[in-house]
């Protein structure tokens, strides 16, 4: 079986220290999804979309803090940079920030730095939430890493590359959801629930996201709250 073009893994062990570690974690914390084993994080914003004629163009949230007035910090919430549940802010935004999905340009900037800070870059395992069902016809088969909260993943094996592959049947989209190197230098972690994406890794790996271009990226904890 695959999933994206991606072979199954069967043995879903390898990421045992994942899931052991998340529910050592305080529940509605970062530690709660993502282990706190590393040096450094960050929350990778997910931005929202204007559209321009064909094109979608890519709005960072201090943008769209900027023209409400509100203020952009580590643990904001999109909700409340928006004054409230609004779906457009027109000519500012038109779609808000994808929920428990990375978008395929984001994936592309984050992969290309994260491949840089392991030793196996062509070794990656990434997880689609098997709550998804799309290709699933059995709860058993393929097995599934079983994760706190009920965020069960399916394991694919790739590259780090491979983090911008579409893991859900066409016409669905869906990135992975969890994905690390064999050699645990880092974990990525879109959770189902959330407009942003959570990096654990080196204090290298994560200054190295901070500043890359393209990316709208804060600094992160595991005793922070999880916010949209």
């Amino acid at each position: 079986m695959q999933l994206g073009g991606l072979p199954v893994e069967e043995d879903v062990s390898t990421g045992v220290w994942i899931s052991s570690a998340r529910r050592r974690g305080t529940p509605g914390t970062l530690a709660s999804i993502l282990p706190a084993v590393f040096e450094a994080y960050a929350r990778v914003l997910h931005p929202a979309v204007r559209y321009d004629d064909a094109d979608d163009v890519e709005v960072s949230w201090a943008e769209v803090a900027a023209h409400n007035g509100t203020v952009a910090h580590p643990l904001m919430q999109w909700g409340a940079l928006t004054l409230g549940p609004v779906d457009s802010q027109p000519p500012v935004w038109d779609d808000g920030p994808s929920e428990g999905h990375l978008p395929v340009a984001v994936a592309e900037r984050m992969s290309e730095v994260l491949g840089r800070h392991t030793g196996t870059p062509g070794e990656c395992l990434l997880g689609r939430w098997d709550g998804f069902g799309y290709d699933l016809t059995s709860p058993d088969v393929p097995p599934r890493l079983l994760l706190r909260g009920g965020h069960d993943v399916v394991l694919v094996r790739g590259t780090v590359a491979d983090a911008v592959r579409n893991l859900a049947p066409e016409p669905h989209e869906q990135s992975a959801n969890l994905w690390w190197p064999a050699d645990q230098a880092w974990c990525v972690v879109t959770d189902i629930d959330l407009t942003s994406t959570y990096v654990g890794g080196s204090s290298e790996c994560i200054a190295a996201l901070l500043g890359t271009p393209g990316l709208e990226v804060v600094p992160a904890a595991p005793e922070d709250p999880l916010t949209g």
